[in-house]
């Protein structure tokens, strides 16, 4: 076989075979090479597979040659293509981040395993997108789990172990959820195979346990994508983070577990299912709307501006999941596209913060006073990150929310558009507040204070410029997100 037939399995154990490595050297620019080189690598595999699969449809990685259902098996589809393509590329620009940012807020002798947990936690999430078995989704997301506590409990603020163990709290509630709906799952169909499931479940709609599995999985899926009010772990675990970690995490965590909601309720059980048996729309929609109008509310008054972006990150996470409650291909392409171009726009605002961080030691929005004639480069890409958050047109926030926008009208629902539009003006709020701050406010002393250094800014503006040029020529995005629509609602010709 070709290198290029192995692509699937090649995207989750390079870095998960580079992880190790890093905790072995003793050298922090070694094991940051190592890093850098398995995020590349990740991103390069993933648009490979993008590419592949838009041309030529579904690719099936049979694990050690033994054939599905019986064996374990990688599939890799348009839709986790995707996902993947989001989280490497994520992945790739905070490697490059990382380098001066881990050295100046982790201790150098903790930067080596810092690394390994990583990449660990970058081959669980590639993991979970691109297995086609239930039970690998499981074992991926404790990898990416136990990994994201330890990052996140490396912080220099003392908060940030507290943050970790809560998160580890809540965390290990939702997978245990997860795996006794995956349990009840093979209980009833005996297959832990995706595809397998999605043709036997059907035949067994009416059993009371395949009923209470899908309860189990919902409220584990949604603790572990934040949505409201299952998000509590979240917005301290982004605060006191360090700086890259917050910025990996914001960006594909909370992205993938939203993949693995679509992956369950939309291909496993079918779209006839949750909608029609088990109501999922109605109950999504409730719970988004009150995500994306309370936090947006909360996000105003925050005086840390991680904990802003946190509580920003949850409504975003409502308007995600007010695109799948709407049921239809237009709502679900609104669905998959915020779910790329949050991950940009978010990605660039907490790395602009890292910068921040680099410089004054803090992201009180108080200590932000003058930045922006300080800092004009770092609060520059601040701003067009906002702007994108706020979904400004010629943004890839105007995109996502047009498609929000157009899947409410397209059910007659005229008051869900217009409070889009409202928590957009909410957005802008917030996002005003740091603003104001940053150039329209004296500093509050006459100490000099340097840009970010170009490896901080270079990433940063990478994305920036990602939102932007995406903004202006969507087509390829959208096109990509509408045929992952079709696919997860079954109407993919």
């Amino acid at each position: 076989m070709r290198i290029v037939d192995h692509l699937p399995i090649l995207q989750v154990v390079v870095p998960l075979v580079l992880a190790p490595l890093c905790a072995l050297v003793r050298s922090r620019r070694l094991a940051w090479g190592l890093a850098a080189a398995g995020s590349v690598s990740s991103l390069v595999v993933s648009l490979r597979l993008l590419s592949a699969v838009m041309a030529s449809g579904p690719i099936s990685y049979a694990i050690g040659d033994w054939a599905p259902p019986f064996g374990i098996e990688y599939r890799i589809d348009v839709v986790n293509a995707w996902v993947l393509v989001v989280v490497s590329t994520i992945a790739a620009a905070v490697a490059f981040y990382a380098r001066v940012s881990v050295q100046a807020e982790v201790g150098d002798r903790r930067i080596p395993l810092f690394y390994a947990a990583y990449l660990l936690c970058l081959s669980g999430l590639l993991g979970i997108a691109a297995t086609g078995d239930v039970f690998n989704v499981f074992v991926f997301l404790e990898i990416s789990s136990l990994s994201a506590y330890a990052l996140i409990s490396l912080g220099r603020d003392r908060r940030a172990l507290t943050s970790a163990f809560r998160y580890l709290i809540m965390g290990s509630v939702g997978a245990t959820f997860i795996v006794i709906g995956i349990g009840l799952l093979y209980a009833t169909t005996g297959t832990l195979n995706m595809e397998d499931l999605s043709e036997i479940l059907p035949q067994v709609w009416d059993a009371r346990t395949v009923k209470v599995a899908y309860g189990f999985l919902a409220v584990g899926l949604c603790l572990k994508l934040a949505l409201f009010p299952l998000h509590l772990w979240l917005p301290n675990a982004y605060a006191f983070a360090p700086s890259a970690v917050t910025a990996f995490m914001a960006a594909t965590a909370t992205k993938v577990a939203v993949y693995m909601l679509l992956r369950f309720f939309l291909t496993i059980f079918g779209a006839a299912f949750s909608f029609g048996v088990m109501g999922l729309d109605r109950l999504l929609l409730l719970l988004a709307l009150t995500a994306i109008f309370s936090m947006s509310l909360v996000a105003i008054f925050q005086a840390n501006v991680k904990r802003l972006l946190a509580y920003s990150s949850v409504a975003q996470i409502g308007y995600m999941i007010l695109g799948l409650s709407f049921a239809s291909v237009t709502g679900l392409t609104a669905t998959l596209l915020h779910l790329f171009n949050h991950a940009l726009m978010k990605g660039a605002l907490f790395m602009a913060l890292g910068c921040v961080v680099y410089r004054i030691g803090s992201v009180h929005i108080d200590a932000m006073a003058g930045l922006g004639r300080r800092m004009p480069l770092t609060m520059a890409a601040f701003v067009a990150g906002g702007l994108s958050l706020v979904g400004v047109p010629l943004t890839v926030g105007f995109v996502s929310k047009w498609y929000l926008i157009l899947g409410a009208l397209e059910r007659g629902w005229w008051p869900v558009a217009v409070l889009v539009l409202i928590t957009s003006v909410m957005a802008l709020v917030y996002v005003w507040r740091v603003v104001e701050v940053a150039y329209f406010k004296p500093p509050p002393d006459d100490e000099p204070i340097a840009e970010a250094p170009a490896s901080l800014l270079v990433p940063t503006w990478a994305l920036v410029a990602l939102n932007v040029y995406l903004g202006i020529d969507a087509g390829r995005t959208i096109g990509v997100a509408e045929q992952a629509a079709r696919t997860l609602m079954g109407t993919a010709p």
